[in-house]
């Protein structure tokens, strides 16, 4: 009876149907990428279960090639037959037959390999060819690089990038790897020839492209893959100024960050966001890319000194500029010039002061410049930066000269007379700031005296 049973596959192979309680569950058609790698899912079934003999079920693997008499045996488990030499060590079988799998893997995939391949099953209580077959199909390499970022990228954090082919595997045909761009003109350039690069961003990188290029051997083939790098880090204020207009006092600051900062402005210790306004006060703020820029304009008159401040934030820090306004009469040009006019030897003598005071600033910032090192020598020569916040007063409650007083009689009226007097830097150029997690500077703004 059993030589009965083992003939009826025989007889039933003239039809495409497979026999029944046979079926092989693969895909019809697989194509891959010539050099790249693919796994081919499958899974067969026969009517007597492995479990009934202890004898090994060999499976089998053949190539037909485009004539199914001319099989070549490309993969199996059973270790006394030979392979197709072509094969040899790129088709492997996947998983153990005794769970029914029959899952093929091939590496480094060539044009060769194209073809029909059909599957076998061989123990004792069962010898069978499946009627399904599989048709693979090997095409010219298109697949572009892949570049692949761990985490998100922030100015001053190292971050490890990873260059990939997909579709290549271990085993595969090699590969070699190149990274390009303006980010890595520091690195060091024997670190540029991996699969991961290991990169600490600076706030310059945000919007510049970085590109990883893959060469493949025989036949040569190069694929690349450009990104833009997206670079978080905290605001850089670039540049304060403050002018006397018609209507009052009119400032604007502009700052640099990614994401975009936000703007607002402390009006002593009046806090003012967004774009709002009042009878005393308009604040205007927009956005453009990484740069915002916001304008204060204030219609109050002054009776005492009132410190504006620009703050910039957002999620990775935040810097200010301090502006000081000195108090002084709200007015025309006409009636500046007339109470200069009338003030003419006051304001000669207080131009030699202010002479003789910058020619000793001058004198010591050059010196201070001579000492500091190198990477400070874009720092403006005249104005100073002092780490001031927003919230924290630039003076004492009160100046050394009061305090000599506090105990002696008050003083006469002309030693009250005090001249105030502070200056506008137009045209400047913006101080680079580091990546900190706050700091502030502070500029005097309108050259104008008062007593």
């Amino acid at each position: 009876m059993l030589p009965l049973l083992l003939l009826l596959p025989l007889l039933w192979g003239g039809s495409l149907q497979e026999y029944p309680g046979y079926k092989l569950q693969i895909p019809e058609l697989v194509t891959v990428q010539e050099g790249l790698c693919v796994i081919v899912f499958c899974e067969f079934f026969y009517p007597w279960h492995v479990s009934f003999t202890t004898d090994q079920l060999c499976i089998y693997w053949y190539w037909t090639g485009d004539n199914t008499y001319s099989n070549r045996l490309v993969a199996t488990n059973c270790q006394n037959l030979v392979v197709k030499t072509e094969t040899q060590g790129r088709f492997h079988l996947l998983g153990d037959p005794k769970t029914n799998n029959c899952s093929l893997s091939i590496r480094d995939a060539r044009k060769s390999d194209t073809g029909i391949y059909e599957f076998r099953v061989w123990g004792q209580y069962v010898q069978y060819s499946y009627r399904t077959q599989l048709n693979l199909q090997v095409t010219d390499l298109t697949e572009k690089a892949d570049i692949h970022i761990l985490e998100p990228l922030q100015s001053g954090s190292p971050t490890n990038l990873t260059c990939s082919l997909p579709g290549s595997c271990d085993g595969g045909r090699p590969l070699t790897f190149s990274w390009m761009g303006d980010a890595l003109n520091m690195l060091d350039p024997s670190t540029l020839q991996s699969s991961v690069l290991t990169l600490t961003p600076r706030p310059q990188d945000h919007g510049t492209y970085l590109t990883c290029q893959v060469k493949r051997r025989w036949p040569q083939v190069t694929t690349e893959r450009t990104i833009r790098l997206n670079v978080s880090y905290p605001p850089q204020m670039l540049g304060s100024s403050c002018s006397w207009e018609a209507e009052g006092v009119h400032c604007s600051c502009f700052a640099q960050a990614w994401p975009a900062p936000f703007l607002h402005w402390w009006i002593g210790d009046r806090l003012v966001e967004g774009n709002s306004s009042d009878a005393s006060f308009s604040v205007t703020s927009s956005s453009i890319g990484p740069w915002t820029k916001s304008s204060l304009s204030l219609s109050m008159e002054l009776t005492s000194v009132l410190r504006l401040c620009c703050e910039a934030w957002n999620d990775h820090g935040n810097q200010s500029v301090t502006v000081l306004l000195l108090p002084g009469k709200s007015a025309s040009r006409a009636e500046v010039a007339l109470g200069a006019l009338g003030g003419a030897g006051t304001m000669a003598l207080l131009s030699l002061c202010l002479c003789l005071t910058f020619f000793f600033i001058v004198k010591a910032r050059r010196k201070q410049a001579a000492e500091r090192p190198g990477g400070m020598d874009d720092e403006d020569p005249v104005m100073g930066t002092v780490t001031w916040s927003c919230r924290q007063k630039p003076w004492p409650e009160s100046t050394p000269a009061q305090q000599s007083h506090s105990g002696d009689t008050p003083p006469s009226r002309e030693e009250q007379d005090v001249h105030y007097a502070s200056l506008s830097f137009h045209g400047m150029k913006p101080q680079k700031s580091k990546d900190e997690e706050a700091t502030s500077t502070t500029e005097y703004t309108e050259i104008k005296t008062s007593k």
